[in-house]
């Protein structure tokens, strides 16, 4: 493997004011989202939909990369270009949605295991044929009185590591995604136990599997209060909480921590990596790979109609450039009310 490139890569996706767009919404997914604006999910919709993301005029200032679908690293533009060789030409590196989702884990009530180990070895080598980057790879775990139990956590950083490793060997630059759901009622201090326990496994597998931490970026949840507790930590002590685990558990060679959005509000998201950022600076970077946090004010904007398309490419921008604020500290809720450039 490349370890240089791996490093490079790594370190450019969590380049200074940027972060990564998640495009890689399952095809069950994105017809969740494509219901709720009243559009028919089609092959067709679905690539006019991420071509006006990706065709957005000036986004290249705030995204590194965005991770793809499998059907999505295949289609074109309008204009025919490939989408990986459309996104590199902004100099945007594309990536790759690799695992086969989470699936019941044997033997327990209700908890999940990630799927897609079996081939992902060739799998991967064609990925990097279509101009595939870097990689990315979701597990799940709840929070409930006996959950995440032992046994979910460590089957799921085995799983983990071991999609890291072949990444690496195909010179992809895996990103390592443990999602500590937030819904429930649980407290804060709770979720930091939970997302403090599955870190500390992930990084002794990826340890024990002979790992690059240098040519990893970890997306992680945040540590909030559960969704619906009736006492929920503010920005603040979300922002105290979340460090506090981060610095017990994740390795100072690891170059950036991505940020998932959850179940977070679009400006919930941006104000609490804000409150992070600005108690910085850190041994990472601290960046984000939203989907919907980044997506959803332009799919409404969009409704599935071509005459929308600058509208949602204008609501897209924005929210990039609030994020890319965020990178640096430098964010204020005052900012949302800027004119959006065309």
């Amino acid at each position: 493997m490349d370890i240089q490139q791996l490093h490079s890569t790594a370190e450019s996706l969590v380049a200074d004011g940027k972060g990564i767009l998640a495009a890689d919404e399952s095809t069950g997914t994105i017809k969740k989202r494509f219901d709720s604006i009243g559009v028919e999910s089609t092959e067709e919709t679905r690539r006019a939909y991420r071509d006006l993301l990706f065709t957005t005029e000036g986004a290249e200032e705030f995204i590194s990369g965005v991770i793809l679908f499998d059907e999505t690293i295949r289609q074109s533009a309008s204009d025919g270009t490939p989408f990986p060789k459309l996104l590199e030409s902004k100099g945007i590196i594309p990536g790759i949605k690799v695992d086969t989702g989470a699936k019941p884990l044997a033997l327990t009530d209700g908890e999940t295991i990630t799927e897609g180990l079996d081939g992902l070895r060739a799998r991967l080598e064609e990925y990097r044929g279509l101009g595939a980057r870097f990689a990315k790879w979701r597990a799940t775990y709840s929070i409930a009185p006996d959950e995440p139990s032992e046994y979910c956590v460590w089957t799921n950083a085995h799983a983990l590591a071991r999609y890291a490793a072949l990444c690496q060997e195909a010179d992809l630059v895996p990103i390592v995604e443990p999602e500590v759901l937030q819904d429930g009622t649980h407290t804060i201090e709770e979720s930091a136990k939970a997302t403090g326990r599955v870190l500390q496994a992930v990084y002794v597998e990826l340890h024990d599997q002979r790992i690059d931490f240098r040519g990893t970026l970890l997306k992680p949840n945040m540590v909030l209060s559960g969704y619906e507790a009736a006492d929920r930590a503010g920005v603040d002590g979300v922002a105290k909480a979340t460090l506090e685990v981060l610095y017990r558990h994740v390795p100072a060679a690891v170059p950036g921590i991505v940020f998932l959005s959850g179940g977070q509000t679009d400006e919930d998201a941006t104000i609490n990596l804000n409150a992070m950022n600005a108690r910085g600076p850190h041994p990472w970077q601290l960046s984000f790979s939203y989907g919907r946090a980044l997506q959803a004010p332009a799919l409404k904007a969009w409704g599935g109609k071509s005459e929308n398309v600058e509208a949602a490419q204008r609501a897209y921008y924005h929210r990039a450039k609030m994020n890319g604020a965020a990178r640096t500290g430098m964010y204020a809720p005052a900012m949302e009310q800027e004119a959006v450039p065309a």
